[in-house]
């Protein structure tokens, strides 16, 4: 939100704290993501090289941050992810606004094929995840965070904790971005017709 030049100082001075603030927390979100990334990487390489064998996502879900019981390292991704999107889109929105009307037409598409692969995978995990516990249930079992699923590679199944947390980050963060794409559409073409 860049102030108009019939605001005040004050408002400017206030508008440039608010985007230090943003800018603070989108690289705080930014180190957390690329740490968790790298420790993960790290540790499923060495998984890999013992076993031959890793599931993907399997080692956030099993790491608990600070302390065992509290929060999974997938979850801190899956926050950090989904703050850091919402500062960039704060940082840089001014420069967006003047991207051009095709441009902003493919991107609005983009936005929407990833906004409906990502809600189509996020219900997908859901269900599969869903039928494992009951199954698991129905034998007596409770084994909610060591459930995968061998597809769309059998040698590389996915945790369906991991899966489904960060299909869910990528349809919030895709449809925001069409959100916000659509709606500052909407007000230049409201500016055109006024």
């Amino acid at each position: 939100m860049q102030p108009r030049s019939d605001e005040t100082d004050d408002n400017y001075v206030e508008y440039r704290k608010s985007i230090l603030v943003y800018k603070i927390i989108f690289y705080v979100c930014a180190a957390i993501m690329l740490s968790i990334t790298v420790y993960a990487i790290a540790e499923s390489l060495r998984e890999y090289l013992a076993s031959g064998s890793v599931v993907i996502g399997e080692v956030l879900v099993n790491t608990e941050v600070p302390f065992k019981g509290f929060a999974k390292l997938v979850t801190y991704l899956m926050i950090s992810s989904v703050v850091g999107w919402y500062c960039v889109t704060k940082i840089g929105r001014e420069k967006t606004r003047n991207i051009s009307a095709r441009n902003r037409a493919i991107l609005k598409l983009i936005a929407l094929a990833i906004a409906v692969v990502a809600l189509y995978e996020l219900v997908y995990n859901f269900v599969v995840w869903n039928a494992l516990m009951t199954a698991d249930a129905i034998s007596g079992i409770i084994r909610i965070d060591v459930l995968n699923i061998p597809y769309p590679n059998p040698k590389t199944p996915w945790s369906l904790v991991f899966a489904t947390k960060m299909f869910l980050a990528a349809f919030v963060i895709s449809a925001h971005a069409f959100y916000l794409m659509s709606r500052d559409e909407r007000r230049a073409f409201d500016r055109l017709s006024k």
